[in-house]
């Protein structure tokens, strides 16, 4: 193994820990207490934005719009508490892992299922890019430096998120159960404590905001004008949704009994998500809290050079008025649990993405594990994808959001319709009364967030589209197309190899070619290995690139004892890879039914800088030959003596008999120390 190669192992021993065998999976499996972190924290932290978008769109027709925050936020907390019972009819229906993706290809058809799985691959991506912005926005309110550096921010969360979770699921939920729960608790303080202020010792809890104006845009607004402004900002706090889905699909990560434990964590989520979207709605509004989206134009009797602080940073700072630590731990919490947040779709776009690789319709290296039983390539592909929104977009929240739950509410309703056919036709079949009564019970369920998520798909399609939604869309439609066009390659490849109507044919002949540089060692153990094979014809040819070396090695071969003639190919442009592809195709077509083996010698060396200056051509060679049909490739290596003391020094020693075929020069044969 060479130095590179052992730095980069120790490297990844470092990031990744030791590896895990496959038959220890089931002790990655988690408990409630550490799933609840680990699937739920995307939900739970949108509190942290969901409801500073409601009063960001609100703010463009001015203070008077705050007075609906109450009741689009009520309008919110119903949109959750009826998809978390939607959805625990999802995974005691199918607890294998597909969530709504094998609900609708089950129930829909194979068109629905990739539907679904493209939108929520281009949500879980967002998921990631606006919860580690919102976390900059929120660590930016008490740190102006990474408010200036929010971009660098972002990227290097991401890469610290992608790492932690590159150590597996268990790993990664243990690690983010400490600050998840630190923020319920903060949150629950804060709001405690700030509600108690204002409604039982009658205090005077002010916002920083609280004697700004707002300039309204368009404050004009009225009729149907004014409703499609309700209706944007009820779009935005469904925000708070996200997330949900996450745990029908990550089902099997959870222990025994699965569909159970999994469905009393999402009646966990949705209760203390609804607790804290409320809790800060009604608080803000009692505190005169503010929100705009650019505080320089929009707000009237700020100073100069005002910098907005997030909504929950305004909450914190008032209710901790004069207490500094209590605002810092609100703030930092906050901040952790966005970062955090993004774990949710860290767990939730590899299991998929596994799932839907398994079904051919992504690339089977997405189905793998890694050394940590965690799907890595998954992870990496999901970092990568995120870090270019969030370049792209400058890390700000209200432009990301913009493009957000788009693809969840796609997958909602899809998922809906197909768990309302799936009761349909199970009704059908079933006798036991209880049973009945169950699945009726559950479809009603199941109708009632059809019509809610249909809805809401509807509105939010109205009215986020222009704003941004399009990308989205785009994004998900590419994905579906490319899909589709992975699994019809799949198929045909799969339809060619198990084609039962080919006949083989044995070749007449067979015609092995040895290619010759110099008349050294390497090549006469090429020349040995390929006679060993018993070919029809062997022949060795060389590419004239230099005439003066060229004519020495024809003159040195004819004065050796090789009996092997040698042929001497033009090359006018000194090309070594054309000339031999175009002999040997020159071959085939004089005899199609030979079978021409190409035997190319190759240097093994130990050292990662002597690979620069070895084997190049070879591997070009290769490359163009394996394309070749009729052509067999094969590799000569002759291990030099850096190989053979790496090789000794590693503790491998060469095998009884390797010195009689001429494996090791036997010089360097040495057997293990004594003891």
């Amino acid at each position: 193994m060479s130095t590179v190669s052992k730095l980069s192992v120790a490297a990844k021993r470092l990031v990744l820990g030791r590896p895990f065998r496959s038959d220890t999976l089931g002790h990655t499996l988690l408990p409630k207490r550490i799933a609840l972190p680990v699937f739920a924290s995307d939900a739970m932290s949108s509190v942290a934005y969901a409801p500073q978008e409601i009063f960001l769109v609100l703010s463009v027709a001015g203070l008077t719009a705050y007075s609906y925050t109450i009741w689009i936020g009520l309008a919110v907390a119903v949109m959750m508490a009826v998809v978390v019972a939607s959805y625990r009819q999802n995974v005691h229906a199918y607890p294998s892992g597909g969530g709504d993706y094998e609900v609708a290809t089950v129930n829909l058809g194979p068109s629905a299922g990739l539907t679904v799985g493209s939108a929520l691959l281009v949500d879980y991506v967002l998921t990631v890019a606006v919860s580690i912005s919102s976390a900059a926005e929120n660590f930016g309110s008490a740190i102006p430096f990474v408010e200036e550096h929010r971009v660098l921010f972002c990227v290097a969360a991401i890469i610290i998120l992608t790492s932690v979770n590159l150590r597996g699921i268990r790993e990664s939920g243990a690690a983010f159960a400490i600050p998840t729960y630190a923020f319920i608790f903060g949150m629950i303080v804060m709001l405690a404590w700030g509600l108690i202020q204002v409604y039982v010792l009658g205090d005077d809890v002010r916002s920083e905001t609280a004697d700004f104006g707002i300039k309204a845009e368009q404050g004009h607004l009225v009729g149907i004008a004014f409703v499609f402004l309700i209706a944007r900002a009820f779009s935005s706090g469904c925000a708070a949704l996200t997330g949900v889905e996450a745990i029908s699909n990550g089902v099997p990560a959870f222990r025994k009994p699965k569909s159970r434990n999994a469905a009393t964590t999402l009646l966990l989520l949705g209760s203390i998500a609804v607790v804290l979207l409320l809790g800060m709605i009604v608080l803000a509004r009692k505190i005169g809290a503010k929100y705009v989206e650019d505080p320089a134009a929009d707000l009237t009797g700020a100073p100069d050079g005002y910098q907005q602080k997030s909504l929950v940073a305004q909450l914190a700072d008032a209710v901790f008025n004069g207490f500094t630590p209590g605002f810092y731990f609100v703030t930092t919490v906050t901040a952790l649990i966005l970062v955090l947040a993004a774990n949710t779709a860290f767990n939730g776009f590899p299991v998929l993405g596994s799932v839907l690789a398994q079904d051919r319709y992504l690339p089977r290296q997405l189905h793998t594990r890694g050394d940590r039983l965690a799907f890595s390539n998954g992870i990496l592909f999901l970092a990568a994808a995120a870090i270019i929104f969030v370049v792209a977009f400058g890390a700000q929240v209200t432009a990301l959001i913009q493009l957000y739950i788009v693809g969840v509410f796609v997958s909602f309703t899809l998922s809906q319709i197909g768990m309302v056919r799936h009761w349909t036709r199970h009704l059908k079949t079933e006798t036991d009364p209880s049973a009945r009564s169950r699945m009726y019970r559950s479809r009603i369920i199941n109708s009632i967030g059809l019509m809610m998520t249909g809805s809401v798909l509807i509105i939010v399609l109205i009215t986020k589209f222009l704003a941004g939604a399009w990308i989205a869309i785009v994004a998900m439609v590419s994905i579906f197309v490319l899909m589709r066009m992975i699994h019809r390659h799949y198929a045909s490849v799969q339809e060619e190899l198990d084609d039962d109507d080919y006949e083989i044919v044995l070749p007449s002949r067979t015609h092995s070619v040895v290619l010759v540089s110099k008349l050294h060692l390497p090549t006469r153990r090429a020349l040995a290995y390929a006679r060993a094979t018993r070919p029809d014809v062997l022949e060795a040819i060389t590419v004239n690139v230099d005439d003066g070396d060229t004519r020495r090695l024809v003159a040195e071969w004819e004065d050796s004892d090789v009996t092997v003639p040698l042929k001497v190919i033009a090359s006018p442009y000194r090309e070594i890879t054309r000339p031999v592809v175009e002999y040997v195709r020159r071959v085939r077509r004089e005899s199609p039914r030979d079978v021409i083996t190409v035997f190319i010698p190759e240097y093994v060396v130990g050292h990662w800088w002597e690979q620069i200056l070895h084997n190049q051509s070879a591997l070009r060679l290769k490359g163009r030959l394996l394309f070749e049909p009729g052509v067999m490739v094969t590799s000569v290596p002759w291990q030099l003596t850096s190989s053979d003391r790496r090789k000794n020094r590693d503790g491998v020693y060469p095998a009884p008999g390797d010195a009689r075929r001429g494996m090791v020069p036997t010089e360097n044969l040495r057997g293990p120390r004594s003891t």
